[in-house]
């Protein structure tokens, strides 16, 4: 059984016949190319009408590369998002603790500003934490009786009186601050030289002036120095700044209120002043005691007419 190809394959010129034609006008189509250059035009013309195929040849190829491009920028930008705000927060924490630093030098420049001041010996101490007792106003600072810390020592920051030593350890001294309830400082208007005694307010962060008269020749905004007459305090120290005045007629008293002129509940730094009170002099004796010390006299009896002496 023969196998011919069908007739479609056999018409025209023979395989051989074509494949020598076919060669010969590409060679003849190089040397005018090269020669004479002629199949340009037909190129470009072939370029442009084949450029539609082209393009929508390499299409699926540009969609996926940009497919890939944008899901890799988007990770990158992730990356460099996520890199950019841990550097965000590192230089925002570096820019938190240089301001708590400022904030501390000047603090502590202020401090010694103060201590130069004041014509006591004092020496600088830093708050370690405040009491544990909630109805109470008590710091404990780091410095002790080895450092020559007593009780009674008045206790000052950059500003003002904040309170005073109450009790002291080895290590440490325990600060009651003026707006305890149970703390009473003795101030003076600067204005007019008035004289009170100001108690704390507690919870409040307020001072008190108590038992003033209703007409006391006090006004808002007055200026509560130490007057010194404790023998504790050194006069002349800021104490507090008279906020409210409440005069009542049916009240022999008013009610005074004062901002604390100290940062009394803020600061980290105090400047713990000598106590002045073991060098004050002792108060006068009274007008009877010394009576009573004085040597009695004795009285002799008169001597009558005729008696003997002895």
């Amino acid at each position: 059984m023969e196998h011919t190809p069908p007739p479609f394959f056999n018409r025209g010129p023979a395989p051989l016949v074509r494949l020598a034609f076919f060669a010969s006008l590409s060679l003849a189509l190089l040397v005018l190319d090269a020669r004479f250059r002629y199949t340009e035009g037909l190129r470009s013309v072939i370029a442009v009408a084949l450029y539609p195929l082209q393009a929508a040849a390499t299409l699926p190829a540009a969609i996926g590369e940009r497919i890939s491009s944008y899901f890799a920028s988007q990770a990158q930008l992730r990356e460099e998002n996520a890199e950019l705000r841990a550097r965000l927060l590192e230089t925002s924490l570096a820019a938190q603790r240089f301001e708590a630093e400022r904030a501390e030098a000047g603090q502590l420049r202020r401090l010694i500003h103060a201590r130069e001041r004041e014509p006591v010996r004092s020496q600088p101490a830093e708050i370690v934490y405040s009491g544990r007792d909630p109805y109470s106003r008590k710091v404990i600072v780091d410095k002790g009786s080895q450092a020559g810390v007593a009780a009674g020592s008045p206790v000052l920051d950059d500003r003002g009186v904040i309170g005073q030593v109450t009790r002291v350890h080895a290590l440490t001294a325990e600060v009651t601050l003026l707006t305890d309830k149970d703390q009473a400082i003795p101030v003076q208007v600067v204005r007019n030289g008035l004289r009170a005694v100001a108690f704390g307010a507690g919870s409040s962060g307020m001072l008190e002036l108590r038992f003033m008269a209703a007409n006391a020749e006090i006004q808002d905004g007055d200026r509560l120095v130490t007057s010194g007459i404790d023998g504790t305090y050194p006069p002349g120290i800021p104490v507090a700044t008279v906020a409210r005045i409440e005069r009542d007629a049916a009240y022999a008293f008013a009610r005074i209120v004062c901002q604390p002129a100290a940062g009394v509940e803020r600061g980290r730094y105090v400047l713990v002043l000598e106590s002045t009170a073991r060098g004050a002099p002792p108060p006068p004796a009274e007008a009877g005691a010394e009576r009573e010390r004085r040597p009695g006299k004795t009285r002799r009896p008169r001597r009558k007419d005729g008696d003997v002496s002895p």
